[in-house]
């Protein structure tokens, strides 16, 4: 990979409009607001990317219509949002920054309970989604919908923006139209590709018209629906080419709906991995193309600019993880730069339990003014015992603010289970966080200590200011009959120790960890990647069979829970492809299982009216954690400032507990 950025921060045109680089910040849902108004809160999150030199941010989406997004959605659908939108322009402008405002309607993609009737769409199509059946609209209503597009872009001019995007993708109003999947319209807004493009094209043309040929104007599409039968690469190529007939400026191309089953934003995706699609659409147009999906990486996003794949880095989630991520790079501070890890704990979770945006390697998230990093007027001696997330956290906060700080870890390296996890299936960008908090340590003067256990006596002798205890969980015991015998392992024990695994292996719990462990047992000595990827290219074999070959567990894995579906804890936009991936490498699944019991013949249980037995060569247990706070419990009497947080004082995600490391670093 190139070692220099000149093609990311070499200046280009979006129409009339010259960017200073060619960073863009996509827009994301947020979910700050709770009626469509534009809060201080939502202005302050735009204004801390803007002073971290991104060449464009993309806010929103707005709203087109009342309907066409729930109330934690951002409105500009009348002109009473006008005062709010000229603010958050202003503000960016002021910082240096250019902001464009997406124009949004999510069709059929908004529940009923959200909007008070029901959703609508291009065609009367059950979507996966929501559950629901949206009306069909009418000819009169879409023409009135292509109004409200006009008149929002209008607004959002009048507001100050600098220019427009209107989403095309991911199964939005616009794409549900131009898919057969669901547009089985008989008039002219339904039947072949053509008439299919026509909302679209009509919207593209009333923007165009209402802003005038001086504004700009992009189009957010996806480069392929990753549907049976919907919009491919080629098909999303003529609509682009329409687009940019009809006057866009720019095309945004992203990939995927909401609704497939290809996985787009998630740990299991490579990076770069959907660049192609931009490049499928760029050598059909002439104008800017964007690329996106998992591209923080700025060598790697040099390359695809050097390459000539495409015009512009579309980052959402890296602009989350650091806002000031251009500047870094610009600075040549890469390794300053905190990553993404594509969790989506923080963000995509929470946007579709509809709670507020946060991040998990970053909780500075949405509180850009409430939690600032203001030096300490005096200046603590902090001991933090545990060097998991919650701990680093909280040491790096707190010397970011100017104390002195000392952290212990009783093993041998930081990170905790967070450390342990990146052996896991789709878990190594999990290694990230650890490496750019243990950067951050260094950088801000912490003093680390591994290898040494803390005890009472050591605390009383180093006669710290405040003490924060920081120190993780354990496993639970687990009082499973035989659970004693030699092919019995915690899931713990896998991943510390390399566990000789036989070819049938059963789990014991159906937790994320539980899931977790079944998958990495299914997929240990599969046909790896890179083989695969040799085969494919020397056409050794037809897809067919390598897709036989991608899919062949050389084990039987059998997965076993009392509980009544497994990965309840997983989040919603990861869950699913937990399930998928079992169901791949055709684990076996056992819910309500109970009078679980380990015998000579293997794991013996019950099941609603069944008794099974499980032949197994190898068993892993996960029980869950249990808060590991002894040194807490030994000296919350005898310190006067004393914190206990993350997992040692309730086992949470590492949201959480990366989140209470930097409350905690802000109180000391």
């Amino acid at each position: 990979m190139t070692q220099n950025f000149t093609k990311l921060f070499e200046p280009i045109k979006i129409g009339s409009l010259e960017l200073k680089n060619r960073y863009v910040m996509n827009a994301m849902h947020l979910g700050f607001e709770e009626d469509g108004y534009l809060s201080r809160r939502t202005i302050d999150f735009y204004k801390e990317r803007a002073k971290g030199g991104v060449g464009l941010i993309i806010a929103g989406g707005f709203k087109v219509e009342r309907i066409g997004g729930g109330s934690t959605f951002l409105g500009i659908h009348d002109d009473s949002y006008v005062q709010g939108l000229s603010d958050l322009a202003s503000t960016v402008k002021r910082e240096g920054g250019r902001i464009f405002a997406q124009l949004f309607h999510a069709g059929r993609y908004v529940h009923s309970t959200e909007i008070g009737e029901k959703a609508v769409s291009a065609s009367a199509i059950k979507c996966r989604l929501t559950g629901e059946v949206p009306r069909p609209l009418s000819v009169k209503e879409i023409k009135e919908i292509v109004i409200r597009y006009s008149e929002a872009a209008l607004r959002a001019k009048r507001a100050g923006f600098d220019g427009v995007e209107v989403l095309a993708s991911t199964g939005y109003l616009i794409s549900q139209f131009l898919s057969p999947l669901t547009n089985r319209r008989e008039d002219e807004y339904g039947g072949d590709l053509d008439r299919r493009m026509h909302f679209g094209l009509e919207v593209a043309e009333a923007v165009r018209t209402s802003v005038g040929n001086d504004y700009p104007v992009i189009f957010r599409i996806s480069g392929n629906d990753f549907m049976k039968g919907g919009i491919t690469n080629k098909e999303a190529a003529v609509f682009a080419k329409a687009l940019e007939d009809s006057g866009i400026d720019a095309i945004n191309v992203q990939s995927g709906w909401h609704e497939a089953r290809v996985p787009t934003v998630q740990n299991i995706v490579p990076p770069g991995a959907f660049v192609y699609l931009a490049s499928g659409i760029k050598e059909k147009v002439s104008c800017p193309v964007m690329t996106c999906n998992k591209l923080g990486n700025p060598f790697l996003a040099e390359d695809v600019l050097e390459n000539g794949l495409a015009d512009m880095i579309g980052l959402a989630r890296s602009f989350l993880a650091d806002p000031h991520l251009p500047r870094k790079v610009q600075e040549g501070r890469v390794d300053d730069i905190v990553r993404c890890i594509h969790c989506n704990q923080g963000c995509l979770d929470m946007v579709f339990t509809r709670r507020p945006v946060t991040c998990m390697v970053n909780p500075f998230v949405g509180k850009e003014t409430e939690w600032k990093i203001i030096p300490t007027t005096k200046k603590k001696k902090v001991l933090v015992v545990g060097g998991g997330p919650a701990g680093m956290q909280t040491a790096r906060t707190a010397a970011m603010r100017g104390h002195e700080v000392h952290l212990y870890e009783k093993a041998g390296t930081l990170g905790g289970q967070i450390d342990l996890a990146t052996v896991l299936p789709n878990k190594a960008e999990f290694g990230m966080l650890v490496r750019d908090l243990k950067t951050h340590l260094s950088k801000n003067g912490v003093a680390v200590e591994t290898g040494i256990e803390v005890t009472p006596e050591m605390v009383e002798r180093l006669r710290p200011d405040a003490l924060v205890v920081a120190t993780g969980a354990e496993q639970r015991p687990y009082p499973i009959p035989g659970s004693g015998r030699k092919e019995v392992f915690s899931a713990i024990d896998l991943l510390r120790t390399k566990v000789e695994m036989g070819r049938r292996v059963v789990v014991v719990g159906g937790g994320s960890l539980g899931c977790e462990v079944a998958l990495f047992a299914g997929g240990s000595g599969m046909v790896n990647e890179q083989i695969l990827a040799f085969l494919l290219r020397m056409k050794a074999e037809i897809p067919e069979t390598l897709y036989g070959l991608a899919d062949r567990s050389p084990r039987e894995v059998t997965l076993i829970t009392r509980r009544d579906s497994v990965g309840q804890d997983i989040g919603q936009t990861t869950r699913w492809i937990f399930l998928q991936e079992l169901d791949r490498l055709n684990v076996r699944v056992f819910t309500r299982a109970e009078n679980i019991e380990i015998t000579d013949a293997g794991v013996d249980f019950e099941t609603g009216d069944e008794h099974k037995v499980i032949a197994a060569d190898t068993i892993i247990i996960s029980p869950g954690m249990q808060p590991n706070n002894a040194l807490y419990e030994a000296l919350k009497h005898k310190v006067e400032e004393i914190h206990l947080i993350g997992d040692a004082k309730d086992p949470r995600k590492a949201l959480d507990a990366i989140r209470e490391g930097a409350e905690a670093g802000l109180r000391l």
